[in-house]
């Protein structure tokens, strides 16, 4: 991610209403122990404001948070947990001081790339810096989701003292446009306006496959988002786990 100044100061109340990251933590750490014993040094990849990092850190892991916004790092920070380092960098120019053993990257963070010569350059990073036997874990809108499913929609979230329209335009060839309009109540009963505005793309599934060929995984499952069923073309959003060879 990039930027989300207004974006940052409500995506803990949005993500409230979508997002169990106490539930998707436990998940990926199942996931996580039926490949590798130890719990080792883990990349939280597009951390947002850092929910998952926690949920992540409070299982065991030695969390790494990196993000490309500096808003969105500034309220991770603010969560209090020291045991968690945050870096701002841009996933296309990750640079670390050394390798991890995991690496997450979720809640739609790949979609946020809209080249894919840039996905295949984020994958060839996280390659760079993982062990070999690492285990990299993200998820992915597709296709269908993109076209059928955000479309022309709009959605209203009815948050505490916010209200959120989320309103979507399908471009083509798995591009949307998402404007985000937030309207924050005062204390006068009056309501302030803050709005954002950001790109997704979607690809298909059998190009994203080739890609991590090439940076060096080997895909050891697909299934739909937080769940046992396999993933395919037709589910909505899946999850990937890769094992880096």
């Amino acid at each position: 991610m990039s930027g989300y100044h207004h974006f940052s100061r409500f995506y803990d109340l949005l993500q409230k209403e979508n997002v169990n990251y106490k539930a998707v933590s436990e998940y990926v750490d199942g996931l996580f122990l039926k490949y590798k014993s130890d719990k080792g040094i883990l990349l939280d990849l597009a951390c947002g404001t850092g929910g998952l990092s926690t949920a992540l850190s409070d299982l065991g892991y030695d969390v790494i948070g990196v993000d490309g916004s500096a808003e969105m790092l500034n309220f991770a920070a603010g969560k209090g947990n020291t045991d968690i380092q945050y870096l701002c960098q841009d996933m296309k120019n990750l640079d670390l001081y050394g390798t991890v053993d995991y690496c997450v990257c979720t809640l739609d963070s790949i979609n946020h790339i809209t080249k894919s010569h840039d996905v295949q350059l984020v994958f060839d990073k996280i390659s760079l810096f993982m062990n070999s036997g690492g285990l990299f874990f993200f998820d992915i809108n597709t296709m269908h989701k993109h076209k059928d499913i955000l479309g022309y929609n709009s959605f209203v979230y009815d948050l505490p003292k916010v209200y959120c329209i989320w309103q979507n335009h399908y471009l083509g060839k798995g591009l949307t446009n998402i404007c985000l309009d937030f309207f924050e109540e005062a204390d006068t009963g009056s309501y302030r306006r803050y709005s954002e505005s950001f790109f997704e793309k979607a690809y298909p599934l059998s190009d994203i496959e080739k890609m991590l060929t090439k940076s060096g995984f080997e895909i050891l499952n697909c299934f739909d988002w937080i769940s046992n069923k396999p993933g395919s073309e037709k589910s909505e959003k899946i999850n990937y786990l890769v094992r880096k060879i």
